[in-house]
């Protein structure tokens, strides 16, 4: 196969990524913009519609490890097929219910499965094409679909709120189920296997020294990598996070409303601004990361450096939070501040962790990690988010507890160890 076919299969791993991913953030960061429609029609408080999302996010993490074996074997196809069946049926399904136990079936249990077949069909799918100082610029264009979900969904969203009712909210999701059934199925149809399918090496892949060995081949089982300090590590650096990061994507937009007394107007379009942001952002600070590697000449260390810096800059973006007072030039500038944060940690993460642990089980070792850190990180932030709202009647110590989160992640990625010995080596040392 030539050069040119090469790169196109490429192309159409990233295109199918990317709407992967719009659909992904189709579920996140919408919800936002819909929960508090859906708690004043329902007559729910914001703890009980946020264990909806919290749910979702658990199942979304299990569903990681099973979806990382599926693009281990068979590649992303299969997963983005049940995507788009299982994500269109928990929006369309929840958009016909009243009952609060349908509800969390509906969009937590159903959603959750469909939502996590997404992350890792695309994390994965792109690593494998795109390693060494490509991965991230390359995982930058396909994470910009999240930006763009969160743009265009929430422009659209809210004008089906704003023209409609009480219930305009079930229109909504209708709308959400066609377009992710939609997008899915043509991700489905477009993605590529590994190259080696097509006897191809990825772009970017180091030569191996002679008489040497790729780590990136090196098959890893799944309880050898766990018995290794790095992945222990990253999934810290992921978790904590993601607790602050879902904590904010669930519940910023209450905090401008309830707490500094802004329009649904003005809070959804501070909310669209990350979303335009994280369109220059995300690619830019992809680009930024392969040049630290680099410069640096190890990418597990250049994705280190760039993971502290990114978590430092969400840190920043909780204080402008905190700082902001109504719609003052505070709140802009930490939406900025959290657009770059926003494409930067996960991208950091899963680069990282193909650094020291090869692409050849990347989706079951990355995919466990997901499973731990999702199923834990989001649905402590988005339920502790609503819970602390709940008790205090403020959004201010939400924004607190997110901040608390960035700064242990910040102090972990400072400890991340740059390599890691094989079981091979190890056995030929003893």
């Amino acid at each position: 196969m030539n050069e040119g076919m090469a790169r196109k299969y490429g192309f159409h791993t990233l295109a199918a990524g990317w709407l992967a991913l719009f659909c992904l953030f189709g579920y996140r960061a919408i919800f936002a913009i819909l929960k508090d429609p859906m708690a004043t029609e329902l007559g729910w408080s914001s703890a009980e519609v946020s264990l909806g999302y919290s749910i979702m996010m658990v199942l979304y993490a299990l569903t990681s490890l099973a979806c990382g074996k599926i693009c281990d074997r068979w590649g992303a196809r299969p997963a983005y097929f049940l995507g788009a069946i299982l994500g269109a049926l928990g929006f369309y399904g929840t958009s016909l219910m009243s009952s609060y136990y349908a509800y969390l079936i509906i969009f937590g249990i159903i959603g959750g499965i469909g939502t996590g077949m997404l992350w890792m069909s695309a994390t994965v799918s792109s690593r494998q094409w795109y390693v060494g100082a490509t991965f991230g610029k390359k995982f930058a264009l396909v994470f910009m679909g999240g930006p763009m979900a969160q743009i265009l969904l929430s422009l659209g969203v809210r004008h089906i709120l704003a023209s409609g009712g009480g219930d305009a909210w079930r229109l909504a999701m209708k709308c959400l189920a066609a377009i992710i059934l939609v997008f899915l199925l043509i991700a489905a149809l477009i993605v590529k296997k590994k190259p080696e399918t097509y006897g191809l090496k990825p772009f970017g892949e180091a030569p191996v020294p002679a008489g040497g060995r790729s780590i990136q081949s090196y098959p890893w089982r799944l309880g050898q990598a766990f018995k290794t300090l790095p992945v222990w590590a990253i999934l810290l650096v992921f978790l904590t996070s993601m607790l602050g990061e879902f904590l904010i994507w669930t519940q910023i937009v209450s905090y401008w409303r309830q707490d500094l007394n802004m329009s649904l107007d003005a809070a959804t379009y501070m909310f669209i601004l990350i979303g335009i942001v994280g369109i220059f952002a995300i690619p830019l600070y992809g680009v930024f990361a392969d040049k630290v590697v680099q410069t640096i000449g190890s990418e597990a260390k250049g994705r280190k450096v760039a993971i502290f810096i990114a978590v430092v800059i969400g840190i920043v973006a909780c204080v402008l939070l905190l700082l902001q007072r109504n719609a003052n030039a505070l709140g802009y500038v930490a939406a900025v501040a959290f657009a770059v944060y926003w494409g930067a940690v996960p991208n950091g993460a899963v680069g990282y962790c193909g650094a020291i642990y090869g692409r050849a089980r990347l989706g079951t070792i990355w995919g466990t990690c997901t499973l731990i850190g999702n199923g834990i990180g989001p649905f402590t932030g988005s339920f502790i988010g609503g819970y602390l709202a709940d008790v205090s009647g403020s959004y201010t110590y939400s924004i607190l507890f997110a901040m608390g989160a960035f700064i242990v992640a910040g102090i972990i990625a400072l400890l991340l160890p740059l390599s890691v010995k094989t079981p091979e080596a190890v056995e030929k040392a003893n």
